[in-house]
């Protein structure tokens, strides 16, 4: 069984790369960390970076998990191979890119492509936000998903995640205590959904839905609270339709209490995703 450690970064294709390097900073509130030949590397944390909007079609999304040595990566790339999945070495001068010491790309059974790393580098200085929205890290994405259960199946069997709760086929999976670093959500499409941030507090989501509002970022669900993961939050579209989500008080689950963890059925209706009546202006959030 692979051993996800951690969610790592996310790639994002732009058509418009100075359109998404204003959205990322001005509105999400990222540290630019640097600049490359048609590249824009962003930092949440401690991390040397955790989004890249890039050159390309705006289809194109990858996320990144960390394994925890090389070792690991070899056994992984064994394990999916013997699964049948295809996986491909990354190259010298994409791990350069990355900042990993070596990583390989796969892809979903919806071809959601994923990376997995090792040895990231994290970042000598401190983080230092281009404004202050009260982010303290990236947490987790939610992939599109054409068929849920062959899905979560990939995702347990073969990539080691847990199901923490479910909202109708849709499966939250975690790969630590936190209680989600995966959402599957039903669509016809393969992809990121959403990517979210964690902020401090309730103030800083209220803060944000008022400052987003002023500047006519388009609000697509909440201020709420998720019934699953406990987390306060709210999602906001960004460029190229990606959605971007911040939220405060996730819910964890102690590896002590794993061994006696049952997952929770939520049928696929408005108030599964939120407990206080907002409803989502989501395509994924909103069908059977």
């Amino acid at each position: 069984m692979i051993d996800l450690q951690d969610i790592r970064y996310v790639r994002l294709g732009t058509r418009d790369l100075a359109a998404a390097d204003r959205f990322a900073r001005e509105v999400v509130g990222l540290e630019l960390a640097r600049v490359e030949a048609g590249a824009r590397y962003y930092r949440s944390d401690d991390r040397d970076h955790t989004l890249v909007y890039f050159e390309g079609e705006p289809a194109d999304h990858t996320v990144a998990f960390e394994l925890r040595d090389a070792a690991a990566l070899d056994a992984a790339a064994a394990a999916l191979a013997d699964a049948g999945c295809a996986v491909r070495q990354g190259s010298a001068e994409a791990c350069e890119q990355r900042r990993v010491r070596a990583f390989v790309e796969l892809r979903d059974p919806t071809g959601n492509r994923l990376e997995l790393v090792v040895r990231p580098d994290h970042s000598g200085r401190r983080h230092f936000p281009s404004r202050d929205a009260g982010i303290t890290g990236f947490s987790h994405v939610g992939l599109c998903s054409t068929d849920p259960a062959r899905d979560e199946a990939f995702w347990t069997g073969v990539l080691g995640a847990r199901v923490s709760d479910r909202i109708g086929n849709a499966a939250l999976l975690r790969i630590d205590p936190v209680h989600h670093r995966v959402a599957l959500f039903p669509t016809t499409r393969a992809g990121i959904q959403h990517v979210n941030h964690q902020v401090a507090g309730i103030d800083d989501v209220m803060r944000a839905y008022y400052q987003l509002r002023a500047r006519g970022v388009r609000i697509v669900f909440g201020p709420g609270r998720h019934p699953t993961s406990g987390a306060v939050f709210l999602y906001f579209e960004g460029p190229d339709g990606m959605v971007y989500e911040y939220s405060t008080g996730v819910r964890t689950i102690a590896p002590e209490d794993e061994a006696g963890y049952r997952p929770r059925q939520f049928p696929f209706a408005p108030e599964s995703f939120c407990m206080w009546g907002s409803r989502p202006d989501i395509p994924e959030f909103s069908k059977t």
